[in-house]
């Protein structure tokens, strides 16, 4: 006995209803064009039909994605030359626009990056390339998300990877570092100096108010030379003292040329 032919449409039917469920997940959603033109709203997540060849079914992920620009060869505004690269993360805000404006929203974000990349980089110099990360990578953030905004593509964060300079160039800046600490280190001890020479003359007028004062610091000193039990021992001798004993000798060589005096 042959089959009969409702039963065989219905199989068909059955079949074809079958083919037409669609079941996307949650990060997921259908753009559906019906003979051509595009539905007013996005389908998704979960259990859709889609009734071929009526329909036609495009899926886009709304999940976050990391786009790694390549490295680009730029020349900053003081002539030295780089090798620079960065990471996009962007996202679909909208599926149908990021479907309809453009055939491929990551490769048009990509290009569209290294040109924006060479440009704002070139407008810097390279110790603000190398200090101000931070503003760079919301101005590159800005500008790319200006452009992605009407493809329903987000661009969340960027970053400037790495920054490749010649070995020249890596040479020089550790000679300006090294340069900078010493003079830092000059300076430093240029300040000990000021602050110690102060201290002495806080000490010099304290001492020149008690002349005795001067006399045990002496005894103080010979002191702690004796506890080293040095072989030579070297004493300080103020010139005051030796200008004393010049006008004593003075005083007693004039004395001793004086003529007698006879009555």
């Amino acid at each position: 006995m042959g089959i009969p032919f409702s039963a065989i449409v219905v199989i068909v039917v059955v079949i074809y209803f079958l083919s037409s469920i669609k079941i996307l997940a949650e990060y997921e959603r259908g753009v559906i064009f019906r003979l051509g033109r595009l539905l007013e709203h996005a389908k998704g997540p979960g259990l859709i039909f889609v009734f071929a060849p009526l329909d036609r079914i495009v899926r886009i992920s709304l999940r976050q994605e990391a786009l790694e620009v390549p490295p680009q060869d730029i020349i900053t505004r003081d002539n030295v030359t780089l090798k620079v690269n960065a990471v996009i993360f962007l996202r679909v805000i909208d599926p149908r626009r990021a479907v309809v404006e453009v055939s491929n929203y990551v490769y048009q974000t990509s290009q569209f990056a290294q040109t924006t990349l060479r440009s704002v980089l070139g407008e810097l110099e390279l110790d603000e390339l190398l200090a101000h990360r931070d503003k760079i990578n919301l101005r590159l953030q800005s500008i790319l998300d200006t452009h992605t905004a009407p493809w329903g593509v987000k661009v969340v964060n960027v970053e400037v990877k790495q920054v490749d300079m010649p070995e020249s160039m890596l040479r020089a800046m550790a000679k300006q570092a090294e340069a900078e600490r010493e003079k830092r280190s000059k300076i430093i001890h240029a300040e000990g100096e000021f602050s110690a020479a102060q201290r002495l003359v806080d000490a010099a007028k304290l001492l020149a108010t008690e002349p005795v004062s001067v006399q045990l610091r002496y005894l103080q000193t010979l002191t702690e030379i004796g506890v080293e039990k040095n072989t030579t021992v070297v004493f300080p001798v103020p010139v005051d003292f030796f200008s004393g004993i010049q006008k004593l000798l003075g005083k007693t060589d004039g004395a001793g040329s004086q003529p007698a005096t006879t009555r």
